[in-house]
């Protein structure tokens, strides 16, 4: 509670305000704010938020390790909710904007874990942040503080692989900590050095960094060793500043890759075939622009509520949708028998991003003749896949689930075995699922990775009784509000207070 305490005093200190006004912010005493602030008053996660908020600080982070649900689950949901913007959209724009030497501002920017990871890194090598409500205005220093970096920050995020291609145009030679994020097994940096060695970037490992140096060429081609989506970015941020033309071949034509398109374009920079494996890019010599962005929805926090009133058998609206990507993921659930209706397709606040708004209705779903299986854009998404786990286990038969591109990470859906379903681990790669299940109540502990452990609260909230979901801050690297959401749709949800 003093570690607690003390980081509410230096953030008020920072926003320059007084206790007595901070008090009157969230509707409390000025001696109420003294006792947290020295530790002697017990603090809610809500009221931790709410200070938060007043503050425009994420003081979650001070007991993120901590921060467990309750969940009372066997209802059925309803209303409408919006998809947010996405984690991974909002992450390759941050290390994006390293390329930029003017300020850059970004709109809908998501309040979550990876997110203030990436600031906190951000600001400890000179980058100066300014958040406003959901706007953050992104200004680089003169020369960038690499020696003063937040070595443990950086090691909690995957993302920070991706300052590689902005910093190589800044820096002869530079050293980041190796990154962290979802532990799903042997994931290789590996790919993202073969596209780097084109532009005559030289990376060694040691067992807690990536030493980088630098001769910068033009390589004019450029073959991804996989069609990665971070590498893909990687690849785009190191062509950006390469003066002439680079040609990226097996390219991600993946959503977070088009927003990263999107963004170069408004900094001058051409990009020709978004939404293909074969980018051109038409690099230049020096970006140096105030610019603005706003983000798109995440198809994956679409695919979220979708799979969640399809497992408590609800009928919800899921308003602005991505439809480019989530169309295979739609039609493997129409062919499982799901009946949903679709407005007509509208533009996203970027003018690029075509939306539309899906009410999932009812529906006695059968497993599919077929396995189903992630491809790179436009198949099915690898992020996507897991809720497939979670509804398999309501769909009538046996489902085989292929999560071929992670080491491991299919051994996580088996935690489901403890919720009811009836799972059969083939290998790593490969699990059976068989439904339909009758989900009970237990307590769990979230798996360190993000969208195995969403599946379990869905889980959740289809089990009759009262589950509790423990250490959710992998949910929380890439979810925002999601308890809050999942409330306004009626869902009995909550944060326990456990500090």
């Amino acid at each position: 509670m003093k570690h607690i305490g003390d980081r509410i005093s230096a953030a008020r200190e920072e926003a320059r305000i007084t206790q007595a006004e901070l008090a009157e912010k969230i509707n409390t005493t000025q001696s109420a704010i003294a006792r947290m602030e020295s530790g002697k008053q017990n603090i809610s996660t809500a009221l931790l938020r709410k200070i938060g908020a007043a503050l425009n600080q994420n003081l979650m982070a001070s007991a993120a390790g901590s921060v467990n649900l309750s969940v009372t689950g066997g209802k059925t949901l309803s209303g409408t909710i919006e998809t947010n913007t996405s984690k991974n959209g909002a992450v390759g724009l941050l290390c994006g904007s390293l390329l930029n030497k003017g300020t850059t501002t970004l709109h809908h920017v998501p309040q979550i874990e990876e997110v203030f990871r990436l600031i906190e890194v951000l600001e400890s090598i000179g980058v100066k942040i300014v958040w406003h409500e959901k706007t953050l205005h992104i200004t680089p220093p003169t020369k960038f503080k690499l020696s003063t970096i937040d070595v443990e920050a950086a090691r909690k995020t995957r993302s920070i692989v991706m300052f590689i291609g902005s910093l190589i145009h800044h820096l002869d030679s530079f050293s980041l900590p190796q990154s962290g994020g979802c532990k799903l097994g042997s994931r290789t940096v590996r790919p993202h050095f073969y596209a780097l060695e084109n532009f005559g970037v030289t990376i060694d490992t040691t067992e807690t960094s990536y030493d980088v140096s630098t001769s910068l060429s033009n390589p004019k081609e450029v073959i991804l060793y996989e069609s990665g989506d971070t590498v893909t970015e990687n690849a785009l941020f190191a062509a950006a500043l390469t003066p002439g033309t680079t040609v990226i071949k097996y390219a991600s034509a993946n959503y977070m890759v088009q927003e990263v398109c999107y963004f170069l374009e408004l900094c001058g920079v051409k990009v020709e075939g978004i939404g293909t494996t074969t980018l051109t890019i038409h690099g230049i010599d020096t970006i140096d622009t105030d610019v603005e962005y706003t983000l798109a929805e995440d198809p994956i926090d679409a695919m979220f509520f979708l799979a969640t009133a399809i497992t408590t058998k609800s009928e919800m609206t899921i308003a602005r949708c991505p439809i480019e990507f989530l169309e295979l993921e739609l039609l493997t659930l129409e062919k499982m028998g799901l009946q949903t209706t679709r407005s007509e397709t509208y533009l996203s606040h970027n003018g690029r991003t075509r939306l539309i708004d899906i009410t999932v209705h009812q529906s006695t779903l059968h497993a599919p003749a077929e396995k189903i299986h992630a491809r790179p854009y436009p198949g099915l998404n690898a992020d996507n896949l897991p809720f497939f786990a979670i509804i398999a286990a309501v769909a009538q038969g046996q489902t085989l689930i292929h999560d071929w591109m992670y080491e491991k990470r299919a051994i996580y859906f088996t935690e489901l075995d403890k919720l009811g379903a009836e799972t059969a681990l083939a290998d790593p790669h490969r699990i059976y699922i068989n439904g339909p299940t009758t989900f009970h109540a237990n307590e769990l502990v979230c798996p360190p990775a993000l969208r195995p452990a969403t599946i379990l609260l869905i889980g959740m909230l289809a089990a009759n009784g009262t589950s509790v979901l423990r250490n959710i801050y992998s949910i929380n690297r890439g979810y925002e509000n999601l308890v809050e959401r999942l409330q306004s749709l009626g869902a009995t949800v909550s944060y326990l207070e456990e500090f």
